[in-house]
Formats: C-alpha cells, structure tokens, sequence
C-alpha cells in the first residue's frame, strides 16, 4: 500500500520549523494558523507520532520529527526543481530569495510590501545560515538573498551593502562558568563563529561549547533554556524573547557586521531587483542597524503598478 506524503504537508514542516513557530509560516505560506496546525497533524498521523515534542517560543522537534524534516527539504527542493525546469514559462514574474535567518522575523512585513509592489508575482522564500545562502545563490538556486558578510580586500560581484547591524550577547547560563565559559555557536560553515573565538581568546576568556547546531531554532532554544550564551542581532530580546547576557567579563561582541543583497555573478539587475531591496529596507525598520547604515533603511518604498 503506498501512501501520499502531499508536498504542501512537508513544505509546511519545513516553514514552520525555518520560521520558529506556526504563526510565521502561516503568514509566509499565506494561510491560517489552523490549516498549519491541521497540515502538521496529519504528518503525526503518518509517522504514528508527535512531530514537535514541544511548540509555541520553545520550537523542539521530536526524534521522528528531526528525520522526517531531513526527507521534507529534500522533497520540497526536488519538487520546485522539477517545476521550475519543466512548468511552461509565462509572464508572470517569478523570483526566488533568500533571507539569513536572524533576519527572517521581518518575512511577513517584506512579502507584504512586495506583494503590494509586484501583484500575481509568484515568490518563493528560503531562509538559512548566509553561508549555505550564499551557494545558492552563486548556483543560480536562488535569484538573490539577503545576507550577513564581512568586508572583503576585494568587493564581491553582484553584492550590495544595505546596511550594518549591530549584535550583542544573550543567554544567562544556568551552570556556572568555573570550567570555562560556556557557549551556544552555530556549527561550521558561520561567518561570525571565527571572530567570536578569536575575541574572548584575545581577552583571555577561558571558553567551552555548551551547544552546537546547525538550525537557528535549535540555537534559540539552547539560549532560553540556559545552556550557555549566543552572540545574535541586539534585538533578540524583542525577537525571540532571548534573556540578554549578564556582566561576565564578556568582549564587546564582533560588528556592526554588514547586511548584504546578494545577486549571481553577472546577473543584470532591473526593477524587480529594486523593488526587493526597497522592500528589504523598510521590511527591516526597527532592526538595530549602525548609524552608517540608518539613512538608507528609511528610503520610502515606491509601489510599483503592474
């Protein structure tokens, strides 16, 4: 007896787990927070099983859970690869994009403003560490993304800075720090992990790793549940409810680190290319940007007819 997993079920998983919660892959996906609630129920009747062993702020997935989310991405990616290589082309505007996933609250306000600019465009959305963002769009598996880089000798082809965040220290450890400081770090390929290290080892901090994930809701997790200490964007309290870093001695965390619109080398940017960073920029108002970059997130939004 075969069984239909329904890519619409897994692409659900995948938002809900991407995005923190349901409430934010119902708005990405653009239905109601029931039909999530409804779509991850049947997967739980499929695998005989919780998916999430805990939801709402403190996102857990379940052991089967964990398995299947690995098949789900899988399945998604296969899916819009067939669709979009084989789906006869019209002229509907279709674009693809990438969001690093601190930045991935502002997805609902941005899909909102570029619905309003490019009406009936269809728009698909993947978020992710910058790194694995970064391939994607060098592969031509995404039409752009917005990204954490740090300045390189060399400027790279099809990037443009929008802007410097600021980061800061949360997690309030639950064990002491007698054998070293104890932290939550995403794992390699992470742009910000080296400097981390080579911050607290220039102050003389002894450090170890409590935690080590590649997912953002894992890491988050680790944080509230007091397993050792992240260094995030400064507005994780507001976020994500992060408890920011007591006085431990701490070096001022690595930064502004720089917001980049990435694009493929060579590709010719257009209007559509413009709309997004307008979008990008007003979509991300209120996010603790340095004051180099503060003047051009407040650049208005034109909406475009189309």
């Amino acid at each position: 007896m075969y069984h239909d997993l329904q890519v619409t079920r897994l692409r659900t998983l995948v938002a809900v787990v991407e995005c923190g919660g349901f409430r934010r892959a119902a708005a990405i996906l653009h239905i109601t927070q029931s039909a999530v609630s409804q779509q991850i129920r049947q997967l739980e009747s499929f695998i005989q099983g919780p998916v999430f062993t805990s939801t709402g702020h403190n996102l857990q997935l379940s052991v089967r859970g964990e398995e299947l989310l690995g098949y789900a991405r899988r399945v998604v990616a296969l899916n819009d690869e067939v669709v979009d290589r084989l789906m006869p082309r019209t002229n509907r505007t279709r674009i693809s994009i990438g969001v690093v996933d601190q930045l991935a609250e502002a997805l609902p306000e941005f899909l909102r403003l570029l619905s309003a600019s490019l009406p009936g465009a269809q728009v698909s959305v993947r978020t992710g560490p910058s790194p694995a963002l970064s391939s994607q769009v060098t592969s031509g598996q995404l039409d752009l993304a917005l990204l954490f880089r740090w300045p390189t000798p060399e400027a790279v082809a099809g990037e443009e800075e929008l802007g410097r965040i600021r980061m800061a220290w949360f997690g309030r450890p639950v064990h002491g720090t007698e054998a070293g400081l104890p932290l939550a770090l995403f794992t390699e390929p992470c742009i910000l992990r080296g400097r981390l290290v080579d911050a607290l080892d220039a102050s003389g901090i002894s450090w170890r790793i409590s935690y080590e994930g590649a997912e953002f809701v894992g890491l988050r997790a680790a944080v509230k549940a007091g397993l050792g200490l992240a260094c995030l964007v400064a507005n994780g309290d507001d976020l994500w409810g992060l408890p920011r870093a007591a006085k431990l001695g701490l070096p001022s965390p690595p930064g502004p680190i720089p917001m980049m619109m990435a694009l493929p080398a060579g590709a010719t940017t257009s209007g559509v290319h413009a709309i997004v960073k307008k979008a990008f920029r007003r979509a991300l108002d209120g996010y603790p940007f340095a004051e180099t970059g503060s003047a051009s997130i407040s650049e208005p939004l034109e909406l475009v007819a189309r």
